[in-house]
């Protein structure tokens, strides 16, 4: 169970504690997101959502990945990208016609897209309707032009262009050392709604800060399902239980009132443990897929046990549930025209497996999968690889996603700093000046998760900045990309 009791937090209690730190003054916001979420409850949820964050470590290249199609603009591109002393990094247009987009609703100007020859798979799913592109999205404090960031006269996001800081931005909108991630604080919203709290936010990629709550915890299983006491071998008492005989008198023993507080408490949390285990492996047991997933792809893997856990959902008394995986091996200075395809063909297996499983589950409209990662990757080569950029090309997967459509604003293909127009989306280099924050994306997947629009602004702090509320409505809180 949770350590705190969700069914005492009262969504009127939440608002409430809300409104009163509104009449804190300017530094209101930021309280308001630190001592008000933990007193919220959510909606009631009867029916079931989950988020699926997948993230690409590394900084994924944009232009590798969403690949410019006309041929005016692909003319551009393959310029560019042909300038590198390793050979062209740019993908010939004949390679990218299996793989074109053609949305439901034209780009302007003649704009078009294909994406990387590896991703027949997405390119699929979005002409099937089930995904969407976000263009040019990254980390900003608020609404910036070049001209302001050349400036700096208006806030930014700290450490631009470093991993672990822009990993942590994207997942918690704080630099390296953040320890509230927005997929947590949504999660939060959730813990009433759930039978069993523990398993609001599960990660199978690892320990990720985004799904660290203020009381939302983060149970991590393995691609094997949950990971159990006697698989930790480095522990004092895991080469115990490989022996029934011990783990019985190990498990007696727990059951035990210790003395001491500290060994209470470690009594506790290892009984936590066991039962949690127990639970998972439980319910997962019979989620025995017939969706094939890609052999030796670890986001398939990862993804494959997603779908068990979801599977498993009323098993586990889950309404409402956070996911995080991921994907590494994405800073390609070198060597790019090798690394950056078998990632992406990765990527498109896994989630064309995912989406598969999500159809034999009937569970499609319930799932909603989105892609992160720490940054774009610039538009010029430096040699056979790119270098850290700033924004890029997001992906949404899913039923209730409005797919087959590019949302925000094509990026622009320059190099240059002048006054034309192209030039002012980008900051060097071609990398890219978001045109769309994380926080926009994050609240558009907040609101149809079920929370409301003081909830979104709660869970995300520098939503203040941008749509109505923020006096930019051309910046707007919800995007667009997904049903109701």
């Amino acid at each position: 169970m949770h350590p705190l009791d969700p069914s005492g937090h009262a969504r009127r209690a939440f608002l409430q504690r809300a409104g009163q730190l509104a009449l804190a003054g300017t530094a209101a916001p930021l309280a308001l997101n630190l001592a008000a979420i933990g007193e919220a409850a959510a909606f009631s949820a009867t029916d079931y959502k989950a988020l699926v964050c997948v993230f690409l470590f590394g900084g994924n290249d944009y232009a590798g990945t969403v690949v410019p199609y006309d041929e005016a603009r692909h003319a551009v591109y393959n310029q560019i990208r042909g300038a590198g002393s390793g050979g062209s990094l740019a993908i010939p247009r004949a390679a990218l016609a299996a793989t074109e987009l053609v949305p439901t609703q034209p780009l302007p100007d003649g704009t078009r897209y294909a994406l990387a020859p590896e991703m027949p798979e997405m390119a699929a799913l979005f002409q099937q309707g089930r995904l969407a592109i976000q263009l040019n999205v990254g980390p900003l404090v608020m609404p910036l032009t070049r001209q302001q960031y050349e400036a700096r006269v208006l806030p930014q996001p700290p450490k631009l262009f470093s991993h672990n800081d822009q990993q942590s931005l994207w997942q918690a909108q704080g630099a390296e050392g953040s320890t509230r991630g927005w997929g947590g604080n949504i999660g939060d919203l959730a813990l009433a709604a759930n039978g069993q709290s523990m398993f609001t936010c599960i990660s199978v990629g690892g320990n990720a800060v985004f799904l660290a709550g203020q009381n939302a915890l983060q149970y991590q299983c393995s691609r094997a399902g949950a990971v159990s006491i006697e698989a930790v071998r480095g522990s004092s008492w895991g080469q115990f239980f490989w022996d029934p005989t011990m783990r019985a008198g190990f498990e007696q023993m727990l059951q035990r009132t210790q003395t001491h507080a500290l060994a209470e408490a470690y009594a506790a949390v290892t009984r936590r443990s066991l039962a949690a285990e127990q639970r998972v492996s439980a319910a997962i047991a019979p989620a025995q897929l017939a969706t094939p997933f890609p052999a030796g792809n670890s986001l398939g893997e990862q993804l494959k046990m997603v779908a068990r856990l979801i599977a498993g959902r009323n098993a586990l008394g889950m309404k409402r549930q956070v996911f995080f995986v991921s994907l590494e091996g994405f800073d390609v200075h070198d060597n790019m025209s090798t690394r950056q395809p078998a990632l992406l063909r990765r990527l498109s297996q896994a989630l064309g497996a995912f989406d598969n499983a999500l159809g034999e589950l009937g569970l499609r409209n319930q799932v909603t999968t989105f892609t992160a990662s720490d940054f774009g990757r610039t538009l010029s080569v430096n040699g056979d690889g790119t270098d850290h950029g700033w924004g890029g090309h997001q992906f949404m997967l899913g039923g209730a996603v409005r797919g087959r459509m590019f949302y925000g604003r094509p990026a622009p293909l320059s190099l240059g700093h002048s006054g034309a127009p192209d030039d002012q989306w980008h900051v060097g280099q071609g990398r890219l000046l978001p045109s769309t924050s994380v926080d926009q994306l994050a609240a558009t997947l907040a609101r149809w998760f079920g929370a409301s629009a003081e909830e979104q602004h709660l869970v995300l702090p520098n939503l203040r900045h941008f749509g109505d509320r923020g006096g930019r409505p051309d910046y707007p809180t919800d995007l667009g990309f997904m049903n109701a």
